[in-house]
């Protein structure tokens, strides 16, 4: 693994790249780069779009408040994209904005919002959502963003799920045990990770979790965690044993 290059200011820009080819800039973008940070002409920023790896590009303006980029070269080759899915209960306004963006830093490749009984939140602003992922990918020289899904409900993302797929289901009504030992009983595979709301899952909801085959129930220790702090504690646990921290992806 490289390391980032986190002296220069990362954009993610939704087009095709090529050398020498142009990519515009929105407002803010360019208002970032002239007036925050003041870079000239020719001066060097890193761009992705998710698809075509890490390129660098020179700062073209055009006037105080507008400018372009030219493409440069590709510094990185793309990764392939994480198949870590993140199935979790949407919380209200910045704290779904943490979790949304530590899911990105944590290496989940699709995003899914699932409405449960118990879901304070039963509309999501997508867009926003997206945003978070974006700046978290900026921020920490991440490559690929993760897929994010429309809100479902809890028995259609169940159904939706491979039957292949291993699903760990982080029950806080399960005795104290340890998520580690658990998770060391299976073999690497595709994952899911699922994370319930605040008042957690009722029981008629745990026992349709439960009749899944391939799904596998943690605990996440003897405290009870907040839903984004769960989100969190459970995506490492599983990325450090089954996951890429491990090398087993």
């Amino acid at each position: 693994m490289s390391i980032p290059d986190f002296a220069r200011h990362r954009l993610f820009i939704d087009a095709a790249f090529a050398a020498g080819g142009e990519l515009p800039l929105e407002r803010d973008q360019s208002n970032y780069l002239l007036n925050v940070l003041r870079l000239k002409a020719d001066g060097a920023v890193l761009v992705f779009n998710g698809r075509d790896g890490e390129w660098l590009a020179r700062v073209a303006p055009e006037g105080r408040k507008a400018a372009r980029l030219i493409l440069d070269r590709r510094v990185k080759d793309q990764p392939p994209p994480s198949d870590l899915h993140y199935l979790f209960a949407p919380l209200k306004h910045a704290r779904l904005d943490y979790m949304a963006q530590k899911a990105v830093e944590m290496g989940a490749g699709l995003l899914q919002p699932v409405i449960t009984r118990r879901t304070q939140v039963s509309r999501l602003n997508l867009d926003r959502m997206r945003a978070n992922a974006v700046e978290a990918a900026e921020q920490c020289g991440i490559l690929s963003l993760p897929r994010i899904e429309a809100e479902t409900s809890l028995e259609a993302a169940l159904a939706a799920l491979d039957p292949a797929r291993l699903l760990i289901f982080c029950d806080e009504g399960l005795e104290q045990g340890s998520p580690i030992t658990a998770l060391q009983a299976h073999a690497a595979g595709p994952l899911a990770v699922l994370i319930g709301p605040e008042g957690g899952f009722d029981e008629a909801e745990r026992r349709l979790i439960a009749a899944r085959p391939q799904t596998l129930a943690i605990s996440l220790g003897p405290r009870i965690l907040r839903a984004d702090t769960a989100a969190v504690a459970a995506l490492a646990v599983v990325q450090a044993v089954l996951g890429d921290w491990a090398g087993r992806r």
